[in-house]
Order: structure tokens, then sequence, then C-alpha cells
């Protein structure tokens, strides 16, 4: 079961995750704290519009969060907030209730799968998609508020 868990896939995403590192003039930043196993993940993303267009990610994880967090970094640009809130929801419905993986760009989700018989692993699969949800309920508002206070023609 571990070898399903941990397949080398999954491994080598942990090892190699992309956008590593802060965004100093981001839009909306978010930090999401497994108090389970202590992974944390901190995003950092910009919008134009509804369109995720850049992002960054600070990634103290376990193998599986680290995994999560790398498809989430490889994906995440170009994705738009309700792209994003639904993959949310595919993957608490994977790991929950047993429904399919997310499919699409998303498809190597599926390789976290297996963890979903570990219930102490969904915490930390999942924090890259919280803190994604919290930054982009920030970026929203602040462009709400960049909005309200532009000047008018």
């Amino acid at each position: 079961m571990l070898n399903d868990i941990y397949s080398r896939r999954v491994l080598e995403l942990a090892a190699d995750i992309p956008l590593q590192g802060t965004l100093p003039d981001a839009h909306g930043s978010a930090k999401a704290h497994s108090k389970l196993c202590g992974s944390t993940v901190t995003v950092h993303l910009k919008l134009e519009g509804d369109v995720v267009s850049a992002f960054a990610h600070e990634v103290k994880a376990c193998a599986l969060g680290q995994a999560s967090s790398s498809i989430m970094g490889r994906h995440v640009v170009g994705s738009t907030v309700d792209e994003l809130r639904a993959l949310r929801e595919d993957m608490r419905r994977m790991l929950k209730d047993g429904e399919p993986p997310p499919a699409g760009k998303w498809v190597e989700l599926a390789l976290l799968q297996p963890a979903r018989d570990l219930k102490s692993r969904h915490a930390s699969i999942l924090l890259t998609f919280d803190a994604v949800m919290d930054a982009l309920a920030q970026a929203q508002a602040a462009g709400m508020e960049r909005a309200i206070s532009a000047p008018g023609p």
C-alpha cells in the first residue's frame, strides 16, 4: 500500500516543486497549516481579472503535501478562480467521498488517490488548495478595493 501512496512519480513531484519562493507584489497571500502533521504551505498570487497571472509558494510539507503543491505550481498560472474553486472541491471529494480524481491538466492529482484511505494525510494534501482559496479571496477583495479607489475618467 505504501508503494502505491509514495509512488516513484509522487516522490519525483515532491522533489521538484516549481515556482518556489515569494511574490513581493502579490495581490493575495495565505498560509495553511496542518496541526496534525505540522505541514505548512504559504502561497502568493496575482490576478488579472479572474485568471491567476503570477504565483509563488513556500512549501514545508510531507512528500504528499509537496507533490500536491508541485502539481499546483505546474498548472495554477492561467487557471481561473472558478476552475480553482471547483478543483479544491474535486480534491476534497476524491479524498473524502471516493469520487473520481480531477481530469484535464490536473490529471496528475490522481496520483494522490491512494492516500484517501489514510485520513491523516488528507490535510497535508489539501493544504495547497486551502491556501490558494484564501489567497484568491484576498486578491479578489483587494481588486474590488482597487477598483473602488481608482480615479474615474
